[in-house]
C-alpha cells in the first residue's frame, strides 16, 4: 500500500460458493492493489441462514482503503503487479455472471493465486466497471476479459 492508495474501482455484491455456506465479498481496486473484503456469510442450514452482507457492505463504503484489510479477517489484497487476469463471463436471464481473478501463486494468500466469483441476485452489470480496468494504463499486464454466454437455442 501507498501513501497514494486511491480507489479507482468497486466490484459489488459478489458471492464464493463454498460447501456449507455462501462467502460474500466486495472487491475494491486502487492505484496501487486489488483488496477482497469479506463481508458476511450464509450458512445453508434453514436455522442458520442470515445474509449479512448488506451491513458489512455499508462498512466497506464508508471506510478509507488503508482499513479494508483490518476490516475483517478474511480480508486480503493483491498488488496490481502481481495480478494476471481478470474475467468477467456475463450473467443471462437464467444464469449469474461470474468473475475469475488470478494472481501469482508467490503472493501470501489462501487461495492458491486464484478466486472464482459468482454475481448475487442484487449485482447489477459490472461489464462498464471491468472495461475501465482494461483501458487502464495500469492493468496492461493484466489479460482483462469480458465474455458474453452464447444463447443455446439460437
Amino acid at each position: 500500500m501507498t501513501e497514494t492508495d486511491t480507489p479507482i474501482a468497486r466490484l459489488t455484491h459478489w458471492l464464493r460458493q463454498r460447501p456449507n455456506s455462501i462467502e460474500f465479498w466486495e472487491l475494491v481496486v486502487t492505484d496501487d492493489r486489488v483488496v477482497w473484503c469479506f463481508v458476511g456469510e450464509s450458512y445453508r442450514s434453514m436455522l442458520l441462514r442470515a445474509d449479512m452482507g448488506e451491513r458489512d457492505r455499508a462498512v466497506v463504503d464508508d471506510s478509507r482503503p488503508e482499513e479494508l484489510e483490518d476490516l475483517a479477517e478474511e480480508n486480503f489484497a493483491v498488488p496490481l503487479e502481481a495480478l494476471e487476469s481478470i474475467r468477467l463471463l456475463e450473467g443471462t436471464r437464467f444464469r449469474r455472471a461470474k468473475l475469475e481473478l488470478e494472481w501469482r501463486d508467490d503472493v501470501d494468500t489462501r487461495y492458491g493465486g486464484q478466486m472464482t466469483l459468482v454475481s448475487t441476485s442484487d449485482a447489477a452489470s459490472q461489464r462498464d466497471v471491468v472495461a475501465s480496468l482494461a483501458d487502464d494504463p495500469r492493468f496492461d499486464h493484466v489479460d482483462v476479459a469480458i465474455e458474453t454466454r452464447r444463447v443455446p437455442f439460437f
